[in-house]
């Protein structure tokens, strides 16, 4: 199993917004062969920023890979930086990936 996590730091207040950008975007992720689950989960809130990730079990490691280079993630990401509201994200994404040892 290899999980696949993008963590954003959202604007406080924005929380909602930035969910409902997730709950419809086309993601394309279940047309790829690999895929396992999905979640976007909520983390911790300061003054500044809620903390935000995007969170993707894939078969392994060779399966996410493929994504990347697959059509479905071309169509996914056509719009991405188009579609990102001004003042909502707080940087870019941090990718973060691991290989299930246990």
């Amino acid at each position: 199993m290899y999980i696949a996590m993008n963590r954003f730091k959202i604007a406080v207040g924005r929380e909602q917004e930035f969910i409902d950008i997730w709950r419809n975007r086309d993601s394309q992720l279940h047309t790829v062969d690999g895929f396992e689950s999905f979640r976007l989960v909520q983390g911790e809130r300061n003054e500044t920023y809620t903390l935000m990730a995007s969170h993707v079990i894939w078969r392994d490691k060779a399966a996410f890979d493929a994504w990347l280079k697959s059509d479905a993630f071309k169509q996914a990401h056509a719009n991405a930086g188009k579609s990102r509201p001004e003042g909502l994200y707080l940087g870019p994404p941090q990718f973060e990936g691991f290989n299930s040892v246990l």
